[in-house]
């Protein structure tokens, strides 16, 4: 418990960051104070987004055995479900973030301290397959939600709890092969 609403998305942009992605499209581009262009990935849920069983998608981590459905929101309704998808963040384009249980009946995300650099992570929704490489495994305050901001690569990254520290979270990140 306690993961639920702990970790949000970062919405308030500054002369070097990306101001929050459009509803309509899937990247945008933004000018930084170095006038360089960037674009910036993001894709919206949106209902055709949605698979019969109420989920969004599926996520593989071959190295810890996990085969879990991932559910929009954080809640404990739908963490009771399988994972959970950050609201505010993309399913495909850029930063897809996703928190899961690390202890009881759903503990999916129980190990991902314990993924390694390279280690495969892979993320299925209706619009297609996304492999991704673990890139850090770090464990980080609770209030820091900068690992939830958007960006240029697609990535995939995962949080949970610390087992008997409530006051940080794992944070997993992978970065999509090639």
């Amino acid at each position: 418990g306690g993961l639920v609403n702990q970790v949000g998305s970062v919405n308030s942009p500054t002369a070097d960051t990306p101001p929050q992605a459009p509803s309509d499209t899937d990247n945008f581009s933004y000018t930084t104070s170095q006038t360089q262009t960037q674009t910036v990935g993001f894709t919206e849920v949106t209902p055709d987004l949605y698979y019969s069983g109420g989920h969004l998608g599926t996520l593989h981590i071959p190295t810890l055995g996990v085969n879990v459905k991932v559910f929009e929101g954080t809640d404990s309704t739908q963490l009771a479900k399988g994972a959970g998808h950050f609201t505010d963040t993309s399913i495909w384009a850029g930063n897809v973030c996703i928190a899961g249980h690390n202890r009881g009946t759903n503990c999916y995300f129980g190990n991902i301290h314990k993924l390694n650099a390279g280690d495969s992570i892979s993320l299925t929704t209706r619009l297609g397959t996304r492999t991704y490489a673990v890139t850090s495994v770090e464990k980080i305050n609770v209030n820091d939600s900068s690992g939830t901001a958007s960006t240029t690569d697609n990535r995939v990254t995962l949080y949970t709890c610390v087992m008997n520290q409530p006051e940080y979270r794992w944070c997993v990140t992978a970065i999509q092969q090639g």
